[in-house]
């Protein structure tokens, strides 16, 4: 069994969801990624979320877990709050939530434009810790 993390950024065009899709069955049946580990931010999570939840109809083995940084106000579906995330000071939790998933992931399927900001960041440091990473940018 392996994990797999998603990166990208909030802004990105539905037109990528069947890509999307495609790639993660691709980890799902040619390197065995079960679980799927998703933040709560911008139109790529959303996506990336939709497109496990599709996917489970057809391979229900698979678990996708939305990682959640803060405590809700309401409760979220398939959700996963990580022991550790509320000692961390708000203003840095998404960053703790970020590098929780990515430390429990072998794989990191990424949609980054630009070489800044957060989906940047997390996809350079899955390159430096060997993560297999499937950025769909430059596919």
């Amino acid at each position: 069994m392996f994990a797999c993390t998603f990166f990208g950024h909030g802004n990105t065009p539905d037109n990528l969801f069947p890509i999307l899709k495609e790639n993660i069955e691709n980890l799902l049946i040619h390197h065995k990624a079960t679980v799927f580990y998703v933040g709560t931010h911008g139109n790529f999570d959303n996506m990336a979320y939709r497109a496990v939840k599709e996917l489970q109809v057809e391979y229900p083995e698979i678990r996708v877990y939305r990682v959640l940084a803060y405590v809700p106000k309401e409760e979220v579906p398939d959700s996963l709050f990580p022991e550790g995330v509320e000692l961390v000071h708000p203003k840095y939790a998404i960053s703790w939530r970020n590098k929780w998933m990515l430390d429990h992931s072998a794989y990191v399927v990424a949609y980054v434009v630009r070489n800044y900001g957060g989906a940047a960041k997390y996809v350079k440091q899955a390159k430096r810790k060997c993560k297999t990473v499937i950025n769909l940018y430059s596919l």
